[in-house]
């Protein structure tokens, strides 16, 4: 019987993901050092503390938020993502419930509203949740939810409303993760690196060069897939969607999404094989 592993598109075994909250100037420079190194970006957005609302505070300084037009040019077209990070930045389990599915809700109508798409990820304020909060999300159509647990590791996660990032960057072993995640070489199942952060920390912190660096030892690799959250999300889901035979030796892909596949053959070489949209295949 055949043994097989999902693959990344075009065969690749690493994939590459960034998640930044709360849609601040800083972001212009930090989308142009991702574009630089081609590195994919998910960006968090309140859309309640934009200024056309009120300015916010934070640590003792100015947390200088873009306007609405601002956000839309800046992320619109940019093959970053855009997702939910609350209206307002509240902590979504501390609040009635009716309260924090309006935060969330009033959310994602005002981001779908801007960029004319639906909006179906989040990242936690302040990283806190509950059981009841989960069970909001999924009521409002929210599929994923990063956590800011960092586990310094390279794996899917079990719970995608529970997704802990391998690290934040002001990790002191950003740059070590960083190079034992370029240097592996996966053999059976795929390894993803999830880095996190905000903005305004690189100026607040005077260390641009941090993720500048980061790009120039990730960046442009032939064997890493650098994808969005919402991007890694539903690719995954289409590779579950497979439909095999018994022995797994032939499969379709209902999807419209092209799928590729690591066979091990019982004394036959490894091979990575395409699944066509719509195509059954025999392996």
């Amino acid at each position: 019987m055949n043994k097989t592993f999902m693959r990344f598109p075009g065969g690749l075994a690493k994939a590459m993901t960034l998640s930044y909250d709360d849609g601040n100037e800083q972001d212009v420079q930090l989308v142009e050092t991702l574009d630089r190194y081609g590195l994919k970006c998910t960006f968090n957005l309140n859309t309640g503390l934009m200024p056309e609302v009120r300015p916010v505070w934070r640590e003792g300084k100015l947390n200088r938020r873009l306007t609405p037009t601002a956000v839309k040019e800046l992320y619109g077209n940019s093959g970053h993502e855009i997702a939910l990070h609350s209206s307002t930045h509240v902590w979504l389990e501390s609040i009635p419930s009716a309260y924090a599915m309006k935060e969330i809700l009033d959310n994602k109508v005002a981001l779908e509203a801007l960029f004319e798409r639906p909006v179906r990820g989040l990242a936690y304020p302040f990283g806190t949740y509950s059981e009841e909060v989960v069970d909001i999300l999924k009521s409002c159509g929210i599929v994923y939810a990063r956590t800011v647990n960092d586990n310094k590791k390279f794996e899917l996660p079990t719970d995608w409303l529970c997704w802990d990032p391998t690290c934040r960057h002001l990790c002191p072993d950003l740059m070590t993760l960083g190079e034992n995640f370029v240097n592996m070489k996966p053999e059976r199942k795929v390894k993803v690196f999830y880095l996190w952060g905000h903005g305004f920390e690189f100026e607040r912190d005077n260390n641009w060069e941090l993720i500048e660096n980061f790009g120039k030892l990730v960046g442009h690799k032939d064997d890493i897939w650098y994808a969005t959250n919402i991007e890694i999300y539903d690719y995954v889901k289409a590779y579950e969607s497979l439909i095999w035979t018994t022995d797994l030796s032939i499969v379709k892909n209902p999807t419209a999404t092209y799928i590729w596949v690591l066979v091990c053959q019982h004394g036959k070489r490894e091979q990575t094989v395409m699944i066509p949209s719509g195509a059954t295949v025999k392996l």
